[in-house]
């Protein structure tokens, strides 16, 4: 039975048998018995590659971090992620670069807990919900992922010139929006501007051709 370790857009711990393309960490969020019971411990939270210098560990370890799993980088970034700074270096690198050009307002320092603090204020709400603000989404950059008005539970993301319907197991269809429409971004704000800026984040290869 899978472990309820994978993550929505939206930031909904779900289980599902299909395997993602990245991991991700917030810290140890599991009970011995491999029960989520919190949604995060570290604020931050960042993207790994599932594999790293042959390095092996079992899912879920007593006293250790809780492994999350994501689509794609995509997914990842809508849900509050960052490239982590070992294993995803060249990303983390870039990432932190067009982050600090994209947002001069929000630079308070060179370090990335200022990244990581700006982030969480970005993703969870006071009462420890998703964060998330409106646009036309004509506005937004490639890489973007929203919900649309009147279709719940449903999110999409924004790839070349159109609109791809997401599920936790590929990209399924695409649709053709009108660009005046108001979406509700589920990127936090400062991770859009940085995809203005320039970072392209990586879909799952059921997304091509964009």
């Amino acid at each position: 039975m899978p472990h309820q370790n994978r993550v929505t857009p939206n930031g909904e711990f779900i289980a599902t048998s299909s395997r993602g393309t990245l991991m991700g960490n917030r810290g140890r969020l599991h009970t011995p018995e491999r029960k989520i019971v919190r949604s995060w411990q570290l604020k931050a939270w960042i993207t790994c590659l599932l594999e790293f210098k042959e390095r092996h560990r079992p899912i879920m370890p007593p006293n250790s971090w809780t492994e999350l799993f994501f689509l794609d980088e995509v997914t990842a970034f809508a849900a509050g992620h960052r490239p982590c700074g070992e294993c995803c270096r060249q990303d983390f690198r870039k990432f932190k670069e067009l982050w600090m050009a994209a947002n001069p307002n929000l630079v308070t320092g060179q370090s990335i807990k200022n990244i990581d603090e700006v982030l969480h204020n970005e993703r969870v709400s006071k009462n420890k919900a998703k964060v998330f603000y409106h646009e036309l989404l004509r506005n937004l950059p490639i890489g973007t992922m929203f919900m649309l008005p009147k279709i719940a539970n449903q999110y999409f993301a924004l790839g070349k010139n159109r609109v791809i319907k997401g599920s936790p197991q590929r990209y399924e269809s695409y649709l053709s929006v009108p660009g005046e429409i108001s979406v509700r971004v589920l990127t936090p704000r400062s991770v859009v501007m940085t995809f203005a800026q320039g970072y392209e984040p990586k879909f799952h290869e059921s997304s091509f051709p964009l």
